[in-house]
């Protein structure tokens, strides 16, 4: 994408594999199994361009989960606006469910318009030195997608098991907790998920 990142994942092909059962799927899954917690982006394909009668519009899709993040044991994460989620909603970018065999996802949302990050460079000679006195903009970036929203969930994650170490290895309950409380957005459950995840209630209910 235009930021240099790079996310693993793409559609789903159900003439080859089931939903959610794809090879990478499948290695995900078993790192579950050894008590990897997993939390993907959903996806950025909630919205694009069809042409009917030759004129091309803008529509929004359901089903349009990809994998891995159709694996039911994973945290597929969908986006929202980061400061105003209840006005605005989920993305219009952000990927819906349910997924092709009729399972509720995305499972949560993050923050995940107009992120500002870290811009990556191919540049092999840069180091802090040579970024010393470069403006903002050479350094930073602010990109979109459900990638920008996954790493909200997984540091809000690493941020409860650093508390409640007694669930690190258990990610089958960590999920549970994370989907049991979350702010509702009061928006489709295929396009949220459960919601807007609270930490705060999280460690004060466990």
């Amino acid at each position: 994408d235009p930021g240099g990142e790079q996310s693993l994942g793409g559609a789903f092909d159900p003439a080859s594999f089931g939903c959610g059962d794809s090879p990478l799927c499948a290695s995900l899954l078993r790192l579950v199994r050894q008590g990897v917690l997993v939390v993907l982006a959903a996806g950025n394909e909630g919205s694009g361009d069809i042409v009917v009668d030759g004129f091309s519009s803008t529509r929004s899709f359901d089903l349009s989960i990809g994998d891995p993040a159709n694996l039911e044991e994973a945290i597929a994460v969908g986006s929202v606006h980061p400061t105003l989620p209840h006005r605005y909603g989920t993305s219009y970018f952000s990927s819906r469910g349910p997924t092709a065999d009729g399972r509720l996802k995305p499972d949560v949302v993050g923050p995940g318009e107009r992120i500002l990050s870290c811009r990556s460079s191919s540049d092999p000679n840069r180091s802090a030195e040579r970024d010393r006195g470069k403006g903002v903009d050479e350094l930073y970036i602010a990109l979109s997608g459900t990638s920008m929203a996954a790493p909200h969930i997984s540091g809000l994650l690493a941020a409860f098991l650093s508390v409640r170490s007694e669930f690190i290895g258990y990610p089958d309950r960590v999920k549970q907790i994370l989907l049991d409380h979350c702010t509702d957005l009061k928006r489709d459950r295929y396009h949220q998920g459960a919601g807007l995840p609270n930490l705060s209630k999280m460690l004060l209910e466990t």
